[in-house]
């Protein structure tokens, strides 16, 4: 199922058209799942904020490159994966590694688990703004939608993962 996961998240992991956010909404996520943790919050949705964070992270990587015409082979999904990856040290002393039972499907950590499904998640997002955008003529529904459409749908899987760990 993992590498289902990996699969997909390779599979979007194409050129950033837009700059999917905004500098000080970055620091702002990454300030808040250090508060969430520290107030408890289970680390499934802590991860799930966090893989959306990475791949936010991994995007202003890519538009750093455009910038710098800084292009080879399989960038984009390299960059993309090597930066959700970096969750792997939280295990380095920081956090343990509890694998338990995901919805009764499979056995994972639920930090691990949310970061993939978060970054996942954000990329799915910024892809479904970008088509929402072309279809109204180039224009965004509302001001701020491509900021409310993902944090909508990460607080309504943070309560679906708050259900179901």
């Amino acid at each position: 199922m993992r590498n289902l996961l990996v699969l997909m998240s390779m599979l979007y992991a194409m050129p950033a058209i837009a700059n999917p956010a905004c500098a000080v909404c970055t620091v702002a996520i990454g300030a808040g799942l250090d508060v969430a943790n520290r107030l408890g919050v289970p680390d499934s949705v802590v991860g799930l904020w966090a893989g959306a964070l990475l791949a936010l992270l991994g995007y202003w990587t890519l538009k750093f490159m455009d910038a710098r015409k800084w292009h080879f082979w399989g960038r984009d999904i390299i960059v993309m994966l090597a930066c959700v990856a970096t969750i792997g040290f939280v295990y380095m002393g920081i956090v343990d590694y509890n694998p338990v039972s995901v919805c009764g499907v499979f056995v994972m950590d639920p930090l691990l688990f949310g970061t993939m499904c978060g970054a996942i998640i954000f990329i799915l997002t910024s892809k479904l703004y970008q088509w929402l955008k072309k279809k109204n003529g180039g224009h965004a529904h509302f001001p701020f939608e491509k900021v409310v459409l993902p944090v909508v749908v990460l607080m309504l899987v943070s309560w679906l993962f708050s259900v179901c760990f």
